[in-house]
């Protein structure tokens, strides 16, 4: 059990105790006095005399209860409760590489990638979480996988042209992201084991300009083997070519490249691990990926509050102090 305001529970536990002492302190003196007079506690004397003695220390005990347990319920008491969800992860590659600001699709190619992942990210339901990868020579995470979709939008919606483009390197961070540990590949090639995550696709948008791969005949060696990883542990790639292939120019640096959507490149990686090609046009193709996901079963702890629970057992406590007293007393005030 955690509670919210310990310092609560502190002064209200301290006060229930002070109480106490001064109860234990106030019988003490009238056995004293008793005893003085020569009459004990345990003398034969009317019954309803007896009766209103139990019931005068039943109600000071029930009513200090009472005020200890308001005083846990004060402190915002709350469980933490094991629940199961089925879910499945989502990563959105973002290729914000220089080239993708060309503006052979209106008005560029980045702006066309994120309208397309934010009507992707609105379609999916509540038990797909979504991250975002924005990579360009290399990966950098923008937003971690979660059920929280208006966090991986603005992810999305922050997303700025710069650099260069690594394909290989973004499939790797986005299987990092899904596994949650850092994913590479060996010097000579060789494709780590990161276990089995049918339960989660990876969605990379991209013009397929790849910097490792500059020979425009496909996948260099590092994207083959970072797929490979992927296909091996049974992720997708679904791909999504943004651009076009009579293509266009675009300042980089100072100098003027030209760019076009590499369509051979995008195929080869999503047809290596199982999944299929998109052109950014028919994106809207996407929104079925989620049910082809197999969902895994998590159980994550959450909070339960008790502060409920605890104000009604110590009303009950307090009631029955209120009735004991009035019943000692005979009277309500």
């Amino acid at each position: 059990m955690s509670f919210a305001d310990p310092v609560l529970l502190a002064v209200g536990l301290v006060v229930a105790a002070a109480l106490a002492w001064a109860a234990v302190a106030v019988a003490r003196r009238r056995a004293a006095a008793l005893a003085a007079a020569g009459v004990t506690a345990a003398s034969p004397g009317p019954g309803s005399r007896r009766g209103r003695d139990r019931a005068r220390l039943g109600g000071v005990w029930f009513t200090i209860a009472g005020v200890a347990v308001l005083a846990i319920a004060v402190a915002g008491p709350a469980a933490s409760v094991p629940v199961s969800r089925a879910s499945g992860t989502v990563i959105l590659a973002m290729d914000v590489s220089g080239s993708m600001a060309a503006t052979d699709v209106t008005p560029s190619r980045l702006a066309a990638a994120e309208r397309a992942a934010l009507s992707f990210i609105t379609v999916q339901p509540d038990s797909v979480d979504v991250g975002v990868i924005a990579f360009q020579q290399g990966g950098l995470e923008a937003a971690l996988p979660t059920a929280d979709h208006a966090t991986a939008a603005a992810a999305v919606r922050r997303l700025k042209t710069g650099g260069g483009t690594s394909l290989g390197d973004a499939i790797l961070a986005s299987l990092s992201a899904i596994t949650h540990k850092t994913v590479t590949v060996g010097r000579d090639g060789s494709a780590p084991n990161i276990g089995y995550w049918p339960s989660a696709t990876i969605v990379l948008f991209s013009d397929g300009q790849d910097e490792a791969g500059a020979s425009g005949t496909g996948t260099d060696a590092g994207t083959a083997a970072a797929a490979s990883v992927a296909e091996k542990a049974g992720v997708h790639i679904d791909t999504v070519g943004v651009g076009t292939t009579a293509g266009s120019t675009v300042d980089v640096d100072g100098y003027h490249l030209f760019t076009a959507l590499d369509v051979a490149t995008l195929k080869s990686i999503s047809q290596a691990t199982g999944g299929t090609y998109h052109p950014a046009s028919d994106a809207s193709e996407l929104n079925g990926i989620a049910s082809s996901i197999d969902l895994r079963l998590t159980v994550t702890n959450q909070p339960l509050p008790l502060a409920g629970a605890f104000i009604a057992l110590a009303l009950a406590l307090l009631a029955a102090g209120a009735v004991l007293t009035v019943a000692r007393s005979g009277r309500v005030v």
